[in-house]
């Protein structure tokens, strides 16, 4: 019998070690990667080698991207810290109401320090000079710096953007007040020479936003009708939409021109080259504004483009690489990834999807994820449990799904946001994780960063909203208090980093933390707009019971019936069925499989981000 107690007791010892080893953080079995970060990535072959193809073979795509969400053992595994004393659920899992409270003030103050000191300094110039306190617009004499001149026109740039955040934080008569100088002001007859792209999401989203606002007749943010107002703003996007349409001109593949000048067209010099998310990413704008007017020819142009980019996809790995010639039709870029080039363009898939219901899009979507997922995605199958690395995207040869470079970039923070919209929530909750770890560690996010080097590639920070953004959103999918601690760290990096003499500057280094004199009207627009929103719980876009999304420039449109209304159905030909599409039938979002279904136990996340916690808290420590 003794020898029957010694086994007996040798098992009680290796349950007890196991148990140890997953609750302490430096013995835990997913800690290597972050004691080891980032070289422990297998890097070569796409996500997993035969084995994941063999498994393929008997999975439908949509049931391949549930597999990490619906792995048996997760209640297990999450038991270990339900009702536990761990210092970081402690930490996380509360947020005061008088700390939101001061947040919500905080993130509105930034918001007005910024606004007010561009009304007092700057306009009608396009942005402010926060340092100098001058307002700055086009480069004239120097027509090549397309950094200043592919987002200025000399058309009261900031102001512009900033129009429906007013009406987020509520200041109805300032809304009022700044609609009539665009009204008074503003024009688009200007001898400027702009990106399409920039003046397509910063200017004519923000002017549909703002007019479908005040056109709004179930009021949702109150009564924000301005008297007399007699369409003036959608007259003034109309105009501006038509200068941009000789971008779509004279262009072999119907894919656009990068720059237009605003009073002559397409510039006689310029170049037959564009990147994906700038010649991809205009359906939202121009598809609302032909559904307000009537009128095909704008939703028309954009969705040529689109349906050109996507016919020119890879038939191996269904990757689009990130700079083509809209001539010729070949990729002069062939790198494919999430960040700058290719961003916008997955996120006007689906939302282009959702707000007029086009099936097509959805599609293109799910085949665009499917795809990422196959040959972007590096690390373990499923995000915080399993051996092997935790997920990162990387940037690979859209021809093969080789890594071409070792840095991401900030932009790529976008795509938490973009995962929470599509169902895969616990994805989105990993990949945040990793860009949060950066932000801790410099107090903002290099605008390249080399996760193989261990450090910035670009050091500048430019105020992007990319993670604030994904912040808002995971938090308003989870109702998890470790979002708003999030919130308020961006929001106190922010005071504390970029706040200058007359507003909020780009970071120059984000180690050095010096400054550069440039505030972008995206910070407005955007950044300050999702800090707001993040602890404005009763704010209107929450309550109210119309459905609202952002455009990949946090401008407010609302979900509505009428934009999946169209009267020219002859003028969209089925050249591009759903068959030629090459797509599977995945699941929408709303769909009963168990990966797109935000789990009704909000709790669920809870214990998740304890472990995330100490695992970033270790990631910064390290990289």
């Amino acid at each position: 019998m003794q020898w029957r107690s010694i086994v007996l007791g040798l098992l009680v010892l290796r349950l007890t070690l196991s148990c140890m080893m997953w609750l302490s953080p430096s013995l835990s079995p997913s800690s290597g990667f972050y004691h080891n970060f980032p070289l422990g990535f297998s890097l070569g072959m796409p996500r997993d080698n035969k084995q994941r193809q063999d498994d393929d073979d008997h999975l439908s795509t949509s049931e391949h991207s549930c597999r990490a969400s619906s792995r048996e053992g997760k209640a297990a595994y999450t038991s270990y810290f339900e009702d536990s004393h761990d210092e970081y659920a402690k930490k996380y899992s509360s947020f005061p109401e008088n700390l939101k409270a001061k947040m919500k003030d905080m993130a509105k103050a930034m918001f007005y320090f910024g606004y007010d000191n561009y009304m007092k300094y700057a306009f009608p110039e396009d942005e402010l000079n926060p340092i100098d306190c001058e307002g700055r617009g086009p480069d004239a004499k120097n027509p090549s710096n397309i950094n200043i001149n592919d987002v200025l026109g000399n058309y009261s740039l900031t102001l512009i953007d900033a129009l429906d955040t007013l009406v987020v934080m509520g200041n109805i008569s300032e809304f009022h007040r700044a609609v009539k100088l665009v009204i008074d002001t503003v024009s688009f007859d200007k001898d400027s020479t702009v990106q399409v792209f920039e003046a397509n999401i910063r200017v004519l989203g923000s002017l549909i936003s703002a007019h479908i606002l005040l056109t709004d007749s179930k009021h949702p943010f109150g009564d924000v009708g301005l008297e007399n107002y007699d369409n003036e703003l959608l007259h003034l996007a109309r105009d501006l939409a038509v200068r941009l349409l000789p971008a779509f001109e004279n262009t072999s593949t119907g894919i656009p021109y990068p720059r237009v000048n605003l009073k002559t067209g397409v510039p006689p010099n310029s170049v037959n080259e564009t990147c994906t998310a700038g010649a991809g990413s205009l359906l939202v704008e121009f598809g609302i504004l032909s559904r307000l007017l009537g009128d095909s020819t704008f939703e028309w142009v954009a969705r040529r483009a689109v349906r050109a980019l996507w016919k020119l996809r890879s038939n191996v790995t269904g990757l689009l690489g990130n700079v083509v010639n809209i001539q010729t039709g070949q990729w002069v870029g062939k790198q494919s990834g999430l960040g700058a080039g290719m961003d916008s363009f997955y996120e006007y898939l689906l939302k282009s999807y959702i707000l007029f219901g086009e099936k097509e899009d959805f599609k293109m979507f799910n085949a665009a994820y499917a795809s990422i997922q196959n040959h972007l995605r590096r690390g373990r199958e499923a995000c915080n449990e399993g051996e092997g690395d935790p997920p990162l995207y990387v940037n690979v040869n859209m021809f093969n799904g080789q890594i071409m470079n070792t840095w991401i970039d900030s932009l790529q923070a976008f795509f938490p946001g973009l995962q929470v919209l599509s169902g895969d929530i616990e994805n989105a909750i990993c990949l945040h994780a990793f860009y949060y770890a950066i932000w801790k560690r410099f107090g903002a996010l290099p605008e390249r960063y080399n996760w193989q080097l261990q450090a910035p590639d670009v050091l500048f920070y430019p105020l992007r909203p990319e993670l604030v953004e994904s912040t808002y959103l995971l938090y308003q999918a989870t109702k998890n208090p470790f979002y708003l601690h999030v919130g308020m760290d961006i929001l106190e990096s922010l005071e504390k980093y970029t706040k200058v003499r007359c507003g909020y500057a780009t970071l120059h280094h984000v180690i050095e933390k010096s400054k550069e004199d440039r505030m972008e009207s995206f910070f407005l627009s955007e950044t300050c707009k999702y800090l707001y929103l993040l602890f404005d719980e009763d704010n209107p876009l929450h309550k109210s019971e119309n459905k609202f999304i952002f455009t990949t420039e946090g401008h407010v449109v609302p979900i509505d019936k009428r934009f999946r209304e169209r009267l020219w159905n002859d003028v969209f030909p089925k050249e591009d069925s759903t068959d030629e599409l090459g797509t599977q039938d995945l699941r929408p979002a709303n769909s009963s499989s168990k990966c797109n279904r935000i789990p009704e136990e909000r709790k669920y996340f809870l214990p998740l981000k304890s472990v995330y916690m100490r695992q970033i808290d270790q990631m910064v420590g390290l990289l």
